[in-house]
């Protein structure tokens, strides 16, 4: 009984890989207004009612996966009727090169934003914020 439970656990550590975890809020807009912008509560509110997701908690195969926090806004444009803007907060494990982009499509608009750290996907990314703030200094000085 001992040897098979040391074989085992030996077949695990051989072929399987340990992932650190990524905590990401979960949500989507469309069933949770809280969504659209959590930064407009507290955070024992969000806490409280906003689902949050281990990303990759545990233990992966070989080809285990980088996963990250994304935030997903769509403008999607009804025909017809005014558009309709959703949020969707929730885990990527396939990385874009940029750390936000936009894409266009026939029936909706989106913004893409990943980040890296606990919880990062609640409202803009701090480097977006920064780089506005400094464009807005450099062009301050010219006029």
């Amino acid at each position: 009984m001992l040897l098979r439970a040391l074989i085992s656990t030996l077949f695990l550590f051989t072929h399987l890989k340990h992932a650190t975890s990524i905590r990401c809020y979960e949500c989507n807009s469309a069933n949770n207004s809280m969504c659209l912008d959590p930064t407009v509560y507290d955070q024992e509110t969000v806490s409280r009612f906003l689902g949050t997701a281990n990303c990759n908690a545990g233990v992966h195969t070989a080809d285990q996966k980088d996963f990250f926090c994304r935030k997903i806004v769509q403008t999607i444009l009804h025909k017809g009727h005014d558009p309709e803007v959703r949020v969707t907060r929730g885990c990527g494990w396939v990385r874009h090169r940029r750390d936000c982009y936009k894409a266009d499509n026939e029936d909706h608009l989106e913004t893409v934003c990943q980040c890296f750290t606990d919880d990062c996907n609640t409202g803009a990314t701090v480097g977006s914020t920064a780089a506005l703030v400094a464009a807005i200094g450099v062009i301050s000085m010219f006029v």
